[in-house]
C-alpha cells in the first residue's frame, strides 16, 4: 500500500490528488500535548476494558442472534487505515448475509467501493437493527484495547477507499488514531461518504483535547438514535 505510508506531520501525495474539490481541504497541524501523548491512550484502554466487561452479556446475546439469523462467522473483519497509515482489521458484528450473487448485482448497480448502504439487499432484519443503533460496532472495543483505535477520533476508512479516493490533505486525518465515535458522526452522521466529509476530521485533529472528546462522547447517544450512519 505505497500511498498509505506513515505520516510525520505533512500530507502524503497520492494519485487522487488531482481532485480540485479535495484540494480545498486545509493543511492542519497536530500539536502534541500530555493528553494526546499519554492520557488519551490510557483513558481509551481503561474505558474499553470496562466497556467489554459491562457489555459482555449483551454482546454474547447479539452474537447468538447473529449466529441464529446469519450463521457463522459472527464477527466481520475489514481492512481499515489507522494511525500513521497503518492498516488493521476492524471488528464488527455481521449485519449482512453472504449471498455473493446479491453482492455482485448490488455493487454493479451502485458502482460502490465505499461503505455499507441501507439499500444493500444482503442486510438481514437483525443486521438492520444492529446497524441502526451502532450495536454492530461494539466489538471495536477490542480494537481500542489493542491500540488500533481510540474512543474518539475519525472513523477508520476502508483501505480501498484510501487508495482510490484520498487526496493529499485528507491523509492528515491519519495523524490521530481512528475512533469509535467522532466529530463527523455527531455533526454529519451518514450524510455522504467519509472521504467527502474530511473537513470534520481535520477540524478534530486541530481541536483534539480532553474537553473536545468529552463533548463528542456526550453528543454521541443523540447521534446514535438520530440519523443513520455511513461508516
Amino acid at each position: 500500500m505505497d500511498n498509505v505510508t506513515p505520516i510525520t506531520g505533512h500530507a502524503i501525495p497520492t494519485q487522487a490528488d488531482q481532485s480540485p474539490a479535495r484540494e480545498e481541504l486545509p493543511i492542519v497541524q497536530l500539536t502534541p500535548t500530555v493528553y494526546t501523548r499519554f492520557v488519551k491512550t490510557a483513558i481509551d484502554r481503561a474505558a474499553a476494558l470496562c466497556g467489554l466487561i459491562i457489555m459482555a452479556i449483551p454482546m454474547l446475546l447479539i452474537g447468538v442472534l447473529v449466529l441464529m439469523s446469519m450463521g457463522s462467522p459472527i464477527l466481520f473483519q475489514q481492512r481499515r487505515v489507522g494511525l500513521n497509515g497503518k492498516v488493521f482489521n476492524v471488528l464488527k458484528f455481521r449485519t449482512m448475509g453472504q449471498d455473493r450473487r446479491l453482492k455482485d448485482v448490488f455493487v454493479q448497480q451502485e458502482d460502490r467501493i465505499t461503505h455499507k448502504s441501507d439499500k444493500d439487499p444482503r442486510h438481514t432484519t437483525v443486521g438492520k437493527i444492529l446497524r441502526r443503533y451502532s450495536l454492530d460496532e461494539l466489538p471495536q472495543l477490542v480494537n481500542i484495547l489493542r491500540g488500533d483505535m481510540s474512543i474518539v477520533g475519525p472513523r477508520p476508512e476502508l483501505e480501498t477507499v484510501v487508495n482510490a479516493k484520498y487526496t493529499q490533505n485528507l491523509h492528515q486525518r491519519h495523524l490521530v488514531r481512528p475512533g469509535l465515535t467522532g466529530l463527523w458522526q455527531i455533526s454529519a452522521r451518514g450524510e455522504g461518504p467519509m472521504h467527502e466529509n474530511g473537513e470534520w476530521d481535520l477540524k478534530y485533529v486541530e481541536q483534539i483535547s480532553l474537553l473536545t472528546d468529552i463533548k463528542i462522547i456526550c453528543k454521541t447517544p443523540f447521534a446514535m438514535f438520530g440519523r443513520n450512519k455511513g461508516g
